[in-house]
């Protein structure tokens, strides 16, 4: 077992290892971007990284205090969703209405990879391109749909 000191520490040099490894690559839109601390441009859509001892996943999530506001964006995401698949697969999982991190009421999608720590640096190599991969897959379905959530704000 890691300290609590030893955890923060492995999984700030694992999130350093992943920015340094992501910042040759470019937005679908051209421009450098920040990939761990991605921008959507729209104050309650948040694209988050996650990794623990167990698992680690990508998401989107919805966190309008409005409850309807936010069911409002949660089906603008469905209405992508032929897109969204196009661009990353079929094998997220969309909630609506589920209990975030926080206590907060968040709709989310998301897909996880199980079996994987990101305190057992072994597991780098898979959790790299995991998240490369789909957050190369989310920037681009975003660069296009994001025009679609402007009415919303």
């Amino acid at each position: 077992m890691y300290s609590r000191n030893e955890a923060a520490q492995l999984k700030q040099e694992f999130w350093t290892v992943f920015g340094k490894y992501m910042t040759p690559v470019f937005s679908a839109e051209g421009e450098k971007i920040s990939w761990i601390n991605y921008k959507t441009g729209e104050k309650n859509i948040f694209f988050r990284l996650y990794a623990d001892a167990k698992k680690a996943g990508i998401s989107i999530e919805l966190s309008h205090q409005d409850v309807e506001l936010q069911q409002l964006y949660y089906e603008q995401f469905v209405q992508l969703k032929k897109i969204f698949i196009m661009a990353s697969g079929d094998d997220w999982i969309w909630e609506l209405n589920v209990t975030g991190d926080d206590g907060k009421i968040i709709s989310k999608i998301y897909k996880e990879l199980t079996e994987v720590s990101v305190f057992k640096k072994e597991d780098w190599p898979k959790l790299i391109p995991f998240f490369k991969s789909n957050m190369i897959a989310l920037d681009e379905f975003w660069s296009s749909a994001k025009y679609s959530f402007e009415l919303l704000r």
